[in-house]
């Protein structure tokens, strides 16, 4: 195992946005020894059930060959999408009362769209972010609103980090780091993971 554990991973039940299965996701991660997956897609905890069930076939299939090795930890929450200008945090429930704070949200922020879409503003993260565990992928030009967030999620909130190939990386992860220490909330890495594997990546982007 790597002792990585990749915690914002989308499927396909991120609409036009994640482009492989949960179950491949959760394969992906065993094939690469991960510690564990975050399965959080777009507003919604849709994949739970297909991400959960790869990962118990993945078990039985390995005590049938005599191997009880398959230690990677599922761990399943939502990618929350905002209207208002608010970046997306990546949401995990603590416990119970966390699931129902979370589910709540949701189901708020669909009765408040169209079939099909949901709309979160800050003022639903502010009132149900207890018991919630939030990596918050922002930047520099969200430093205001990620201060009004910490006096209610102080000790659950990380910042994320990603390395997307585009040139700047390293100036980016600097300005991460200062970003973090301001806040004084951890650095977290990420991904960002969109596909399983390099096949998929094609239908990722279309």
């Amino acid at each position: 195992m790597t002792g990585f554990a990749e915690l914002v991973a989308a499927t396909n039940y991120s609409f036009l946005r994640g482009a492989s299965h949960p179950g491949d996701m959760v394969g992906q991660a065993l094939a690469l020894g991960y510690a564990g997956i975050g399965i959080a897609d777009r507003n919604t905890v849709a994949g739970v059930v297909r991400a959960w069930a790869a990962l118990r076939e993945a078990r039985e299939e390995a005590r049938h060959l005599g191997n009880h090795g398959v230690n990677l930890k599922l761990v399943v929450g939502a990618r929350l999408v905002f209207s208002d200008g608010t970046p997306d945090m990546v949401a995990y429930p603590a416990n119970r009362h966390g699931w129902g704070r979370l589910c709540r949200m949701l189901t708020e922020g669909n009765r408040a769209a169209a079939k099909g879409d949901c709309l979160l503003t800050f003022a639903h993260l502010a009132r149900y972010c207890d018991d919630l565990l939030l990596i918050a992928m922002a930047g520099d030009e969200d430093e205001a609103i990620l201060r009004r967030l910490l006096w209610r999620a102080r000790g659950s909130l990380w910042l994320g980090a990603t390395m997307p190939c585009n040139g700047d990386d390293s100036r980016r992860l600097v300005r991460q780091q200062a970003l973090a220490d301001r806040l004084g909330v951890p650095l977290i890495a990420t991904n960002d993971a969109l596909y399983a594997c390099p096949p998929s990546a094609p239908m990722a982007q279309i």
